[in-house]
């Protein structure tokens, strides 16, 4: 911005071409100027309407005569450039730079010109080249300073640090909680929807610094949360590049990409403090990698509310692929897992099919049959879980309000320090400060309703009947009021495929359940359970 506000000499010296123009005969009104690319690249047309001026011109017969202070201004691609050409040699116009003249008819004249041409997109890479090297080379070392999410700051000697926001630091913080409890990053935006929990974000428009705004919590916002390494205390470069592709109808432009995490450029670990480890950041890649449904061998999906138990992780005995399901029967209420790959890639005969009710029904009594020994300490760890869940929100309200009483109150205080006199800006003032007021009143009256809705403590009676609630197992897992989703998320924690064969046992269902990693034994899979398996699932039957 400093070069284009105090280096103008290159525009000054343009603009005086008019009078080279009027010294080579042209009457002075007959001059006419096309500033309209000014700032913008002459690597392409799109969205130079200064340049497609010119050449609609050329092409209606209206010009004589094209002058420029050399051909990197008018072009910096030869397809432009010998576009120009032709239409000049077609309608004889003559070219002109700041030295002489051409005449695009001429031999040697329109070699010169294609010449420069070729040059002036040659030097275009050129400079490209040498500001990406020097890029690079500075981000290598960890110093390019590069824009930084709502959750982290500039500090006053440059380094990358927390947004000293509690409200920020906290709100973040419960998205990577919720995100470890949940493992879905559109549960994750649920639960911030329910509880009326907006993100963070840093909008980079316009001059630094950009202020830190609250945004209603979406899936790409979450999305953006928990793909961003900055967050796990990485200084990255090079996560983006820009590749040719097609925007809409007609028009091509290059466009962002993103780069896998293996070719990233430049990554360097705890670089600075974050919100999560670097392990932590990469096993949550690797589960929204997995949440998206694909049927394929490294991809079992996200659980969804259909009645099939094992969907996702059934495993087909003869081929390995994943099974995908269909449903028969008159209402289809009857899941069937289906290995279709051969059909759909070879057009021929299906692998296998296997009925899942029955197969439903096993492997859910063996999983009920592995977790009843430690049903005590998993209703304790539930009771646990809905308490800290609740601190959590409270703490989330707390500084909520705290916010808008600040608010508030620094509206007050413009209003205060303002002349009496100068009723002109008081009353916008008043006006801002009343509506902050009742803002802060609307959300003292919203904790008050959320308070009375959720206890922060549970009493006695409360535990007790939740307690005897949570060592009910069976009981729990065949409530209405618990869906099919949450038993398959209970059981994926639990359970990392089941292998199904049918026909090689002349009908009789042969299966193998895999264990996930550190759940091979029973004691072992009750520790998995209680520190991450049933809480949630808990959570939501205790409270219905």
């Amino acid at each position: 911005m400093n070069q284009v506000r105090h280096h103008q000499e290159s525009t000054e010296l343009q603009y005086r071409l008019v009078d080279r123009a009027v010294a080579l005969g042209w009457p002075h009104e007959r001059v006419h100027v096309i500033d309209g690319d000014l700032g913008k690249s002459g690597a392409g047309t799109i969205e130079r309407m200064g340049f497609k001026k010119l050449i609609a011109e050329i092409g209606l017969g209206n010009a004589g005569l094209v002058i420029s202070l050399d051909a990197s201004r008018l072009a910096r691609n030869n397809r432009d450039w010998h576009q120009l050409l032709d239409l000049c040699s077609l309608f004889g116009v003559i070219i002109a730079d700041g030295e002489r003249l051409y005449d695009p008819c001429a031999y040697h004249d329109r070699l010169l010109l294609g010449l420069s041409g070729i040059m002036s997109e040659a030097e275009l890479h050129q400079i490209k080249q040498r500001l990406h090297q020097g890029e690079r080379q500075k981000a290598a070392r960890g110093e390019l300073r590069l824009p930084v999410p709502a959750g982290l700051a500039h500090g006053r000697s440059g380094k990358i640090i927390l947004n000293p926001d509690e409200q920020v630091q906290a709100r973040l913080g419960l998205v990577f909680a919720k995100f470890r409890e949940l493992h879905s990053a559109r549960a994750v935006m649920r639960y911030l929807r329910k509880n009326d929990l907006p993100l963070p974000v840093r909008p980079v428009l316009g001059p630094a610094p950009h202020d830190v705004v609250w945004r209603e919590a979406d899936s790409s916002r979450v999305l953006s949360i928990l793909q961003n390494p900055a967050y796990a205390g990485a200084y990255v470069y090079g996560r983006r590049r820009m590749e040719g592709g097609r925007i809409r109808h007609g028009v091509y432009r290059p466009r962002t990409t993103k780069v896998p995490i293996a070719d990233w450029e430049v990554c360097l670990q705890a670089a600075h403090p974050g919100y999560i480890g670097w392990e932590e950041f990469m096993e949550n890649q690797r589960r929204l990698e997995n949440n998206i449904n694909r049927y394929e061998a490294s991809h079992s999906g996200v659980p969804r509310k259909g009645a099939a138990l094992l969907q996702g992780i059934a495993v087909c005995g003869r081929c390995g692929r994943r099974m995908s399901l269909r449903y028969s029967g008159p209402a289809g209420d009857y899941p069937v897992y289906t290995c279709r790959a051969d059909r759909d890639q070879e057009g021929g005969p299906l692998c296998q099919e296997v009925r899942a009710l029955p197969v439903d029904a096993h492997v859910e009594s063996i999983l009920l049959e592995a977790l009843t020994p430690d049903k005590i300490a998993i209703a304790v760890a539930a009771l646990g879980q809905i308490e800290e869940e609740t601190r959590q929100l409270e703490r989330q309200w707390a500084l909520r309000r705290e916010r808008a009483r600040y608010e508030a109150e620094r509206a007050r205080r413009q209003f205060d320090a303002l002349e009496p006199e100068n009723r002109l800006v008081a009353r916008s003032l008043e006006r801002v400060w009343e509506e902050k007021l009742r803002a802060a009143e609307a959300i003292e009256q919203d904790y008050e309703r959320w308070r009375h809705d959720e206890p922060l403590v549970l009493n006695e009676p409360d535990r007790e009947a939740l307690q005897k609630l949570g060592e009910d197992l069976p009981g729990i897992w065949h409530s209405p009021s618990t869906t099919a989703a949450e038993r398959k998320g209970i059981l994926r924690l639990i359970v990392c495929e089941v292998i199904l064969d049918q026909k090689r046992f002349h009908g009789q269902v042969w299966f193998k359940i895999l264990w996930q990693t550190g759940a091979t034994s029973e004691h072992s899979l009750q520790r998995r359970v209680h520190t991450m398996a049933t809480t949630s699932i808990w959570s939501g039957c205790a409270a219905a």
